[in-house]
């Protein structure tokens, strides 16, 4: 899936989980908002999740992922399983078009309507048309400096943003 308007980040890094998105929002080669909220939390704010695709479509899948998370008493692995299942197989789900990372206190996980949840092996995984160079500069970040996840996410979406005309420095940034 390759989305325009967004770049999501999510980096566990030294005991501390922190999730980024970029503020922009494009309608075809326009900029028609710069200060969006991609990232927010749920379930009584213990698990982030961030959003590249269609505003309308991330919002009802988010809903529907804390509806999961009320039934399976809050373990995101399980409710993002069986919102993956959902999303898959129900015909009016199947036609969202977006993606979404979920994260709680120990899981990063990157969710989407092809049926898949990724859980990354090195802990960083991004999403939306500046996740390639937002992933691979948190990658570098955490090898090469003693940054906390914060500033890796920070400073790894200030990089994405440079080079990702659909991505700017207006972040939101939450931290578990």
């Amino acid at each position: 899936m390759n989305f325009h308007g967004t770049t999501i980040l999510a980096v566990k890094h030294k005991g501390k989980t922190a999730v980024a998105g970029d503020g922009q929002v494009t309608l075809n080669s326009t900029v028609i908002k710069h200060h969006a909220k991609k990232v927010r939390r749920i379930y009584n704010s213990k698990i982030i999740v961030g959003f590249a695709g269609t505003t309308a479509d991330a919002l009802h899948l988010s809903e529907r992922l804390e509806t999961k998370l009320e039934r399976y008493n809050g373990n995101l692995t399980r409710s993002a399983v069986e919102l993956a299942r959902d999303w898959r197989t129900d015909k009016f789900l199947r036609r969202l078009e977006a993606v979404m990372i979920a994260v709680d206190d120990s899981r990063v996980f990157l969710i989407s309507g092809n049926g898949d949840v990724i859980e990354p092996d090195e802990n960083v995984i991004a999403i939306g048309s500046g996740g390639a160079g937002a992933q691979a500069a948190a990658s570098a970040l955490i090898k090469h400096t003693d940054m906390n996840a914060k500033k890796i996410v920070e400073e790894a979406m200030k990089i994405a943003s440079s080079i990702c005309i659909y991505t700017n420095e207006s972040l939101t940034i939450e931290e578990l």
